[in-house]
């Protein structure tokens, strides 16, 4: 048998921690879990928040360049994404992480800044990863209810949990698409009890015109945002996302991550993304107008939705959500989850307008009740 050091020992024994701790369901396994065993290759498949558009073109030239140099590690391209995104936004590279995609982001921070002791505060209807990452860990999980405008309740969260160690705001939400004032976020930082930090997710920040919560990094907060390219850049197959906060509270996050180079097919797919200046407001016109379209069509023929500023919205089924989703799983369209606290719910992500056509005539025959 091969000898170990104690060194080495180490080593495994944290990834085998880490591995134990992070067994939750991100969005892309609940949406594998949601699905039929089997789709026509043709279905409409809007059920993961993901987008049609896929990686632009400068991105796919990118990857197709850099093929020849995949048997080599990402560590020089990864800085210069660091680097790059620093720059656009103002931040010094230091308090910037590559990672793969938001959800490792998520995960690390739920670990570093929480313990059976200091709770994980969240809203619910909300993304699940999180969640699952505390309980996993033997932490105290708070849901508190969105508030009549479904924004976070950010005075019944500090309510809920006087003993936080993360507070999660995902704005706009996952899955109602609806956003938290950024005067909220600041209260709830002036007001959190002490050693407990914020932690902002941006993964569909794009496709609205709110404001970052960057500018409140970059004031040295206690605040962690993450960032991903999975959504208006569509990459959510390459996995490529962002960490930023101050060095400090970065430092206890990535301390966790241990030896995990990014892929370097999604280092400069993500790197040729951010140097194309009209690539996110394009493609949040694109979402914006298909979506407004479906609403539009919605009120027309009397359905409820909660209005959305995201690439997803909730539609009221008035019936229970996952009996819509299987019959119209059945007209050869595929729509998102239910979540517990809105069973009459379903999540539609917003597609291309052909996928949006189809979908609003199986939703109809669906709704009545026509369908084949």
């Amino acid at each position: 048998m091969p000898r170990f050091s104690r060194r080495s020992f180490l080593h495994l024994s944290a990834a085998a921690s880490v591995a134990a701790i992070f067994r939750g369901m991100g969005e892309a396994q609940m949406a594998a879990a949601a699905r039929p065993a089997t789709h026509a290759a043709d279905a409409v498949i809007i059920d993961a928040n993901e987008n049609p558009l896929g990686p632009c073109q400068a991105a796919r030239d990118a990857v197709a360049s850099v093929i020849p140099q995949g048997g080599r590690y990402s560590f020089n391209l990864t800085r210069d994404l660091a680097t790059t995104f620093a720059r656009i936004e103002g931040l010094n590279p230091d308090w910037v992480r590559a990672t793969v995609g938001s959800t490792p982001g998520l995960g690390l921070t739920v670990l570093a800044f929480t313990s059976p002791t200091r709770s994980y505060v969240t809203a619910d209807p909300g993304y699940e990863y999180g969640m699952n990452t505390a309980q996993n860990n033997r932490v105290r999980v708070v849901k508190v209810p969105l508030s009549k405008t479904y924004a976070h309740d950010v005075t019944a969260m500090l309510a809920a949990a006087p003993d936080a160690g993360v507070f999660y705001i995902c704005t706009p939400n996952n899955p109602t698409g609806t956003l938290t004032p950024h005067s909220d976020i600041e209260y709830l930082l002036a007001n959190k009890p002490k050693n407990s930090i914020v932690l902002v997710d941006e993964a569909y920040i794009h496709f609205s015109e709110a404001p970052s919560a960057l500018d409140l990094v970059k004031d040295g907060k206690d605040v962690i945002v993450l960032r991903t390219f999975s959504k208006v850049y569509g990459m959510a197959g390459l996995r490529c996302g962002f960490v930023i906060a101050r060095p400090d509270l970065l430092a206890k996050v990535m301390q966790r991550a241990g030896f995990n180079p990014m892929p370097i097919t999604g280092v400069v797919a993500a790197t040729a993304s951010l140097n194309d200046p009209q690539l996110v407001p394009e493609r949040r016109r694109i979402n914006a107008t298909i979506r407004q379209r479906t609403f539009e069509w919605l009120d027309r023929n009397g359905y409820a939705y909660i209005p959305s500023q995201s690439n997803c919205f909730m539609l009221d089924t008035r019936r229970p959500g996952k009996d819509v989703r299987d019959a119209i799983a059945k007209e050869n369209v595929l729509i998102g989850r239910v979540w517990p606290l809105m069973p009459t719910h379903v999540r539609i992500t917003v597609g291309t307008e052909e996928e949006m056509e189809k979908f609003r005539s199986a939703f109809q025959k669906v709704m009545r009740g026509s369908a084949g």
